[in-house]
């Protein structure tokens, strides 16, 4: 008889743990911060002028939210 319970997706993902980020993924992370703050600068302001108020987050903040949802991305790939 063989143990259907080992190779279950809780024990995968277990084994496999949280892996702690490389400098590879600092690089690309910094790649993309770089690129994305002058998008994030050009939305804040016309944001700003658009409804005349100043958004929730900055540029910086909008720029490093962006490159923390990409860089994961591109390493699941």
């Amino acid at each position: 008889m063989s143990d259907h319970a080992v190779n279950t997706p809780v024990h995968a993902a277990r084994a496999h743990g949280h892996r702690a980020p490389r400098a590879e993924f600092y690089v690309y992370f910094a790649v993309i911060l770089l690129g994305a703050f002058p998008v994030a600068f050009v939305s804040w302001i016309v944001s700003t002028i658009r409804h005349r108020r100043l958004p929730k987050r900055g540029p910086f903040a909008s720029a490093w939210f962006d490159a923390k949802a990409i860089t994961p991305l591109i390493f699941r790939a």
